[in-house]
C-alpha cells in the first residue's frame, strides 16, 4: 500500500540474482526522504543474460507484477548494474588537458577490461582529492602539476540495452543507470569521510566494496551467497532446503571464530571464500593508502546470519555492523519492526530511490 501522495516520488529498482526489489521515496522533511512505498518478489530470471529473450519477459512480468501490488505511483526509475557484470579501477594519470585525458583514460581501459572497449560503455569520475584536468592555453603554465586519480567504470553495451528494454517493456521511464555500490554508499554510508568496507551478502553472490570520500574505489564479486550455505548444510545433514534454511536461521556461527558443532563448521567452511576476500580487500587497499579501513557494514538478505558480526570483529579486530538503510528515510513509526526485518534486502533498492534526493 501506499503511504504518502504521489508528488515527486521515484522508485529504485534491484534486479537482483534471486529477486526484484522496489522502493518509492517522496520529498520529505529536513530533507529527509519519505517512504510512499515497497516491494519485493522472488524471480527465475537473469538480467545479465544477453541472449535469452525469455528472462526479459520474467523480469518486466514480476516487476510489473511488483508494482501493481505495492500501488506504486511514479514512473520514474532509478537501476543499477549489477557489481559482477561491472569492470571498475582507480587509475592515476598525470595532469594533462581534456582531450589528452579521454584517450589516456580509453588507453588505461584496455588493461584492466578483459572485452573490447568497443562493446563497452565507459565512464570515469574524478576522485575528489585531485585537480581537474589542466587548463590549455595562457592558463596552462599556471597549473601546478599533479597526478590525477580516476575511477573508471566499463559495462558492457549489451547489457545496458538490456536494461533499457525491461524498463521501457515495463513502461518504466530509467532516469539513471549506476552501479550498486554508489546506491549502497547512499543508504549506509550517507557521505560519511570514513573509510567503509561494504560486504552486500546476496543470496548468490557476495559483493565487497571499499568506500573512501563517500566514493567506492574498489568493487569485487565472488560467487558465494546465503543460498550456497543453505545447500552446504543440506548436504551435511541430508535434509531439504528449507529445513536447512531454518537451521541456518536458528544457529548461524559460532562468534568465537572457531567451529564447534556440525552447523557453524559447515557455515564456517562455506563462508571462507568471503573472509578470504575481506582479507584481501583489506590487503589491496592498505597497499594503495595509508588510511586504515575504519568499520565494515554488512548488508543483504544474508547478513542476519546469527553471529555473523560478532565473527567478522574477532576475525578481523575490527567494528562490525549491520547497516540500516532505513536510517536516512523517514516513515510511519508503526511500519518500524518490518522495515528493520527486510531493511538488509533493500539497501541497494532504497539507494537508488535516494539518488533523485541527493
Amino acid at each position: 500500500m501506499s503511504f504518502f501522495g504521489k508528488r515527486k516520488t521515484f522508485l529504485g529498482v534491484d534486479i537482483g540474482t534471486a529477486s526484484i526489489k522496489v522502493v518509492e521515496l517522496a520529498p520529505g522533511p529536513n530533507h529527509t526522504p519519505r517512504l510512499v512505498t515497497y516491494g519485493r518478489a522472488e524471480y527465475t530470471g537473469d538480467a545479465t543474460k544477453v541472449d535469452a529473450e525469455r528472462d526479459i519477459e520474467r523480469i518486466v512480468t514480476t516487476l510489473k507484477a511488483i508494482c501493481a501490488q505495492a500501488r506504486t505511483t511514479s514512473r520514474r526509475v532509478s537501476a543499477a548494474l549489477p557489481t559482477f557484470a561491472v569492470f571498475s579501477s582507480v587509475i592515476t594519470l598525470p595532469a594533462m588537458s581534456e582531450k589528452e585525458l579521454a584517450a589516456a583514460i580509453r588507453w588505461e581501459a584496455r588493461k584492466f577490461v578483459p572485452l573490447p572497449l568497443e562493446e563497452m560503455i565507459l565512464d570515469w569520475k574524478f576522485l575528489a582529492d585531485t585537480p581537474a584536468p589542466v587548463a590549455t592555453g595562457s592558463e596552462a603554465v599556471k597549473t601546478p602539476k599533479k597526478n590525477i586519480r580516476v575511477l573508471l567504470t566499463a559495462a558492457p553495451q549489451n547489457l545496458v540495452k538490456k536494461y533499457l528494454t525491461i524498463f521501457r517493456d515495463s513502461q518504466l521511464e530509467l532516469l539513471s543507470l549506476e552501479t550498486e555500490a554508489f546506491a549502497l554508499e547512499r543508504s549506509l554510508v550517507g557521505g560519511a569521510r570514513e573509510v567503509v568496507m561494504v560486504v552486500d551478502l546476496g543470496a548468490v553472490t557476495t559483493d565487497i566494496c571499499v568506500i573512501e570520500n563517500g566514493i567506492p574505489i574498489l568493487n569485487r564479486s565472488i560467487d558465494v551467497g546465503g543460498l550456497t550455505i543453505t545447500k552446504a548444510i543440506a548436504n551435511s545433514l541430508n535434509v531439504d532446503i528449507r529445513r536447512a534454511e531454518q537451521f541456518k536461521r536458528d544457529i548461524g556461527l559460532n562468534a568465537q571464530g572457531s567451529a564447534a558443532g556440525g552447523i557453524p563448521r559447515t557455515i564456517e567452511a562455506t563462508i571462507s571464500p568471503i573472509v578470504n576476500d575481506i582479507k584481501y580487500n583489506f590487503s589491496l587497499y592498505q597497499s594503495q593508502s595509508a588510511r586504515p579501513i575504519d568499520k565494515i557494514i554488512l548488508t543483504g538478505g544474508s547478513s542476519y546470519l546469527p553471529r555473523l558480526p560478532e565473527y567478522l570483529e574477532n576475525l578481523f579486530q575490527i567494528k562490525v555492523y549491520i547497516g540500516d538503510p532505513w536510517a536516512r528515510v523517514s516513515y510511519p513509526v508503526e511500519l518500524k519492526p518490518v522495515l528493520d526485518e527486510v531493511g538488509p534486502q533493500f539497501a541497494s533498492a532504497i539507494g537508488l530511490a535516494m539518488r533523485q534526493f541527493i
